[in-house]
């Protein structure tokens, strides 16, 4: 089917091809790409973007002697391609299957494990660091888009490469998206530096120039082509000039999608034995026509239809439910803001950002900045929501406690893909959000079982003088017709309730569905278990807690989080005098990708888990 794709075993056969070869080759891999994202889903449109980049990185460069390392790693699926696993690709982001990051375990080829923003040139600068000072001689690339520079870290290591002016290239694509729009001065081409010294000495000798013309002659045809020079010159003067201030050469930019002109410009980076930045210019989804149409759409995409590149309609997603509340909020209160980590399509806050444009700000990759902004408008009386995905949050840890916490300013945190996220594995589950947030004083950590309790809880939080954080997994809301209380702190509420419980499960979360399906099951068996939302992870109310254990003695606590310093662990450390209490949670390890519902049952957070593990219990008595 692809007669040239399916004769490349690794990177030393694409060497060997010529240059037409090559662009057929680029052909036959944008198709494979899409026949196989079509199926499994996974990052598509970035990856279309950087099909000749990753050919002539391979051309260029001789892995896994020479080192690459992807920023994120979402563009590394033609690496992958390149290096061995093509026939991996039916499985890929599946449980046992092709992870769909870099990964050191599946090849010598991946330099380094990836999955968050902006950390590849820290990355490939160790490397280099270690290569120069064990004698070594090979060259070191970090790969990163434009969307990686709206994050601080990048410039951390930049400012660091170029002081000590350690041999390292540096690939800049610049498609101008990370996965939506990227957003900051930084993304228009850093247009500040136009008070360059060389740019005001040519447009000053310019001016006196064209002073020195006769007032009699006819400006208008050199007035022209001088400006259209003057452009071009200017354009040559300032682009790059940020990077060489740093200590780096500038290069480019040049054609991203363009073969030969990437080849040339790698070699000549090769050649020059200092810190070097690349810019090269790609189309992000090139060659697909529904990615080049909407690459924000296309940048990770479940299973669709390569024909006409539409998609199964999905069903109502917590994020939706989020965005939806947000909006209603701020019809009623236009102090509230909400701030987002370039995701506002992901987190549910698109229709937010264009309804309510000056209380909505997208503030690129930097989630630290966004939480620290967040307290700063907070303190100035605004009312600040924050929505970011719980693995992307850890991040900002420092910030939350000390900018957030310590203060005790009213910043609402809204945990996006809490809990089990499935398929891009370890690097996004977010299984530890409890561990981080939950242990510090002044935080109010919720988690909503359904959409109603969502809409409860966000309400509580709004009128709470401090900080508070709600955690909320990926995919489907749900939805349950059960009459709940009004939110209390620390207390959680009674779901279903027997008259001589054998059991109690106190659930958190999405848990809580699991737990009341596990009650029937068990119900059938002759046991009589009660079920109640616990609704907080953090600032449990001891007095709740111990009303519920003086209901009944034996307690199951079920969480979608990993073990240690998780929800169950705080409900054992309030209870062990009073009542037997045993949990069921994540085990304490990074968990590898697969669909959630697999992950979760292979943990057996499920309602045969559930029912199984109490019936055990119960046989054991």
């Amino acid at each position: 089917m692809y007669p040239l794709l399916d004769t490349i075993q690794g990177p030393e056969d694409v060497r060997k091809l010529t240059e037409a070869q090559t662009e057929q080759l680029a052909a036959e891999i944008r198709d494979f790409l899409v026949c196989h994202v079509a199926r499994t889903g996974g990052h598509l449109s970035a990856n279309l973007g950087v099909v000749e980049l990753t050919l002539a990185l391979h051309r260029c460069f001789e892995t896994p002697v020479d080192r690459i390392v992807f920023d994120v790693g979402h563009q590394s699926y033609v690496h992958k391609i390149l290096t061995g696993r093509k026939d991996e690709f039916d499985r890929l982001r599946q449980k046992g299957g092709l992870s769909g990051f870099p990964k050191a375990q599946e090849s010598a080829h991946d330099s380094f494990d990836t999955g968050h923003a902006s950390t590849s040139v820290s990355a490939a600068l160790g490397l280099a660091k270690a290569r120069d000072l064990q004698g070594q001689k090979h060259f070191v690339v970090a790969v990163l888009g434009d969307g990686a520079l709206t994050g601080g870290m990048a410039y951390e290591a930049l400012n660091q490469a170029g002081r000590d002016k350690t041999p390292l290239i540096v690939v800049l694509n610049d498609n101008q998206m990370s996965i939506g729009p990227n957003v900051g001065a930084l993304s228009r081409s850093l247009r500040g530096l136009r008070t360059k010294k060389s740019y005001l000495k040519f447009k000053l000798n310019l001016h006196r120039l064209l002073d020195k013309r006769d007032d009699s002659e006819d400006k208008g045809p050199v007035v022209r082509l001088i400006q259209r020079i003057k452009r071009r010159i200017k354009y040559f003067l300032l682009t790059g000039v940020f990077f060489e201030e740093l200590g780096f050469t500038y290069l480019g930019p040049v054609d991203g999608n363009h073969l030969s002109e990437v080849e040339k410009i790698l070699d000549q980076a090769k050649n020059l034995n200092k810190p070097v930045l690349v810019h090269i210019r790609t189309l992000k989804g090139k060659g697909y026509t529904p990615a080049e149409e909407n690459s924000a759409a296309f940048h990770g995409i479940g299973p669709f239809d390569p024909e006409t590149g539409e998609c199964a309609v999905p069903s109502r997603s917590w994020a939706d439910a989020v965005g939806s509340q947000l909006e209603l909020m701020a019809r009623q209160d236009r102090r509230l803001v909400a701030v987002t980590a370039a995701m506002p399509q992901g987190t549910g806050l698109e229709q937010f950002s264009k309804d309510f444009p000056r209380q909505f700000f997208d503030v690129g990759i930097a989630e630290e900045h966004a939480v620290t902004f967040s307290a700063g408008m907070a303190k100035g009386g605004l009312h600040p929501w924050v929505v970011i995905y719980s693995t992307f949050l850890q991040r900002a840890y420092d910030q939350i406690l000390h900018d957030v916490c310590l203060p005790g300013l009213p910043v609402h945190l809204m945990l996006d893909h809490a809990g089990v996220v499935g398929e891009d594995g370890e690097t996004h589950q977010g299984i530890f959000d409890i561990a981080y947030l939950g242990h510090i004083p002044g935080m109010q950590l919720m988690a909503p079982s359904c959409e109603e309790e969502l809409r409860r809880m966000m309400a509580y939080a709004a009128a709470c003088e401090g900080p508070t954080a709600i955690r909320y997994p990926k995919g489907k809301v749900a939805n349950d017709m059960i009459e709940r209380p009004l939110v209390i702190r620390g207390q959680g509420c009674v779901v279903r309730a027997c008259e001589h419980p054998d059991y109690l499960i106190l659930a958190l979360g999405p848990c809580v569905q699991d737990a009341l399906q596990a009650a029937e099951i068990l119900r059938q068996k002759g046991i009589e278990t009660e079920v109640a939302d616990a609704r907080f992870a953090s600032a449990l109310d001891p007095a709740w807690y111990h009303e519920m254990a003086a209901r009944c003695g034996r307690i199951l606590t079920v969480e979608d989080h990993i073990h240690q310093d998780g929800y169950g662990m705080k409900v054992r450390d309030l209870l062990y005098k009073q009542a037997e209490v045993r949990n069921l949670s994540l085990p304490d390890a990074f968990l590898k990708q697969g669909t959630r519902a697999e992950l979760l049952r292979a943990a057996g957070i499920c309602p045969e888990g559930i029912a199984n593990l109490l019936e055990e219990w119960h046989e054991q008595e």
